[in-house]
């Protein structure tokens, strides 16, 4: 699975290089005179947002990850060089978090971040001279190196997000909108990685849309594909809700909204003392019924008022097969989002 969304490794920035101890050689100066340069600089630990990566692949296959050692100082006053910065690239959304899961940055606002300095280089002997003191002998060692164990947590960036149970058409509708390709297929689980689309309505009025793979019972304890990409809808600022309204469904639509409305309140539940999280259950939705070219039109119009009348909401009715209704949904989509960022 190439898609990687989390991953624990120990950064370490450089120490700094030592100072020198040399002397110049001139007459009628005291053992020729203090001329030892200083150390170079250790390399800093940056966190670096690239807007081509969508995963945490690359930083998988090691678990160490060190800047360069600032080099020595040298005679004539040289000071040494400052060690390489180590510069690690992550996907927007990134979140950086210590041993201990507590939030370091979010790199959702950050497009570079220090995550820890290099030591200073040591100061050589020439740094010490003084009118009294004309042949100083010492010079500093450098500063040492920080070391940090830290995880790497990626929550997809999306104004939408699109949920509902395997199989309900939610990858075949981002293709529909979008110019997003998810592998689509008859089986549960077809989607494995969340799919990102952006979504054209009008002239300066775009939106990002994330496929978030399908969610089942018990998905908030890890069921299915669970917590792993419940995460990933946390920053959405609304949904779109899918629900199969063939017969072909394994789950009448009033059931399987509310197994998946449940799943989002005990997800929020499980979340409730983390700092800073909004509820999944208390953001908009759009409830879409999709499939309906497989209905007639009486069966349709009777599953929405069964629906209407057990939930109070009206589901719009959309075929991404046949494209009925994609239209509109796209600007109902829109509407929500530019709702929410008017206000």
């Amino acid at each position: 699975m190439k898609f990687i969304d989390e991953v624990h490794i120990t950064v370490k920035s450089g120490k700094g290089g030592p100072g020198c101890v040399s002397f110049r050689r001139e007459s009628h100066v005291p053992r020729g005179g203090p001329d030892g340069g200083d150390g170079g600089k250790g390399g800093d630990v940056i966190i670096q947002v690239n807007n081509q990566l969508s995963s945490l692949l690359d930083l998988k296959f090691k678990t160490k990850y060190s800047a360069k050692n600032g080099l020595p100082g040298s005679s004539n006053k040289k000071s040494g060089q400052n060690g390489a910065d180590l510069v690690l690239d992550v996907p927007p959304g990134t979140l950086v978090k210590d041993k201990n899961s507590q939030l370091i940055v979010d790199m959702a606002d950050f497009q570079e971040f220090t995550l820890l300095k290099g030591g200073l280089g040591g100061k050589g002997n020439c740094f010490y001279k003084t009118s009294v003191h004309q042949a100083p002998e010492i010079a500093q060692k450098g500063m040492p190196a920080e070391e940090r164990e830290i995880s790497l947590e990626l929550k997809v960036l999306a104004d939408i997000g699109i949920i509902g149970l395997p199989n309900v058409g939610k990858s075949t509708l981002i293709s529909r909108i979008s110019s997003a390709k998810p592998k689509i297929a008859d089986y549960h689980f077809t989607t494995l990685v969340p799919n990102l689309g952006v979504v054209k309505v009008e002239e300066g009025k775009n939106f990002v849309v994330a496929d978030i793979p399908g969610l089942i019972e018990g998905a908030h304890t890890g069921q299915g594909l669970g917590i792993q990409f419940l995460r990933h809808i946390e920053r959405t600022k609304a949904f779109v809700h899918m629900i199969d309204a063939s017969d072909l469904s394994p789950q009448p639509p009033v059931k399987a909204y509310e197994l998946i409305s449940n799943e989002l309140e005990k997800y929020d539940q499980e979340k409730q003392f983390q700092e800073h999280y909004l509820d999944l259950s208390d953001r908009q939705e759009i409830v879409v019924f999709s499939k309906i070219d497989t209905l007639s039109e009486e069966a349709l119009q009777i599953k929405v008022d069964e629906f209407k009348q057990s939930t109070g909401i009206e589901p719009m009715v959309i075929s991404s097969v046949v494209g009925k209704n994609i239209d509109a949904l796209k600007y109902k989509m829109s509407d929500l989002v530019y709702k929410e960022e008017d206000e």
